[in-house]
């Protein structure tokens, strides 16, 4: 009787330019992004995910049938053990450096670097294939691409500032997945010419003069509260609370955007043009 041939696990490269060898397919699975974990139970893998944060909201059961190791930025390393995961996913923004350090030194970990819809649809497709869901995975970003290409055209950016924070005031500004969420609703990022996520002061808001203010609704909880307080700053602007889920998760929930922005576009009556 011959011995079992050895295994053979599938080598991926992520975003980062990273060559990950992860067992193929994973069983394992620990997600460390919630967007992300969204995606794997929308890709039908549910049950392998065996560790989330305890941000990963969506869907509702992922934290009740799944161990919650943690934040973003601060792993429960033991928990993470007793898992034996064997296929960890991260995000190179979401996550923390030294942790993810930490668990490449005992686990294949998979991470994605996403500034872009074009580099969102490229991580699901990428995870679909290293999870064994490939064509599930290929169908939902040829959805989500349709979607924003059958947004018809605005004939002139609006100028915009998206808020993520209060006290200090903090916006989301040039090289971040917002930016360009941003661009694909029509609108035009005031504050593009800054990095990431600057501070921003009450005067700076006034120089910009941005003709719409969004406020999202997360990580800060802006609320209806909120807007008196940026009508004193910016009398003119428009204000108002935006779905920050529509504007900055990069997995399946971008299903639900372009129709979003769509909607956006018609309560502010945007002079668009039409697609060719």
């Amino acid at each position: 009787m011959q011995p079992p041939l050895p295994f053979l696990p599938l080598t991926v490269t992520d975003q980062m330019d990273r060559r990950v060898a992860v067992p193929f397919p994973p069983q394992r699975i620990v997600s460390l992004v919630p967007s992300q974990t969204e995606l794997l139970f929308d890709l039908g893998l549910g049950k392998r995910v065996v560790g989330v944060t305890k941000f990963c909201i969506h869907p509702a059961e992922a934290r009740q049938s799944a161990t919650v190791i943690g934040g973003t930025k601060n792993f429960d390393f033991e928990k993470i053990e007793a898992l034996r995961p064997d296929l960890i996913i991260g995000n190179k923004e979401e996550n923390y450096q030294a942790g993810i350090e930490q668990l490449t030194e005992k686990y294949p970990v998979w991470m994605s670097d996403i500034s872009t819809l074009a580099d969102s649809l490229g991580m699901i497709r990428r995870v679909g294939l290293l999870t064994g869901r490939k064509d599930a995975a290929e169908a939902l970003s040829t959805e989500i691409a349709g979607s924003f290409a059958a947004l018809p055209s605005v004939a002139e950016p609006v100028p915009a500032a998206y808020f993520i924070w209060r006290k200090p005031y903090m916006v989301a500004a040039g090289g971040t997945f917002i930016d360009d969420m941003l661009a694909q609703a029509g609108f035009r990022n005031v504050f593009r010419n800054m990095g990431r996520y600057p501070e921003i002061t009450p005067e700076q808001l006034q120089q910009a003069a941005p003709r719409h203010i969004l406020l999202s609704s997360e990580p800060y909880p802006f609320g209806e509260k909120h807007i008196n307080e940026f009508r004193e700053i910016c009398p003119a602007a428009e204000i108002r609370i935006v779905d920050g889920e529509l504007f900055s998760w990069y997995g399946s929930r971008l299903r639900h955007s372009a129709e979003y922005f769509r909607q956006l576009r018609e309560q502010e009556g945007f002079a668009l043009t039409v697609n060719e």
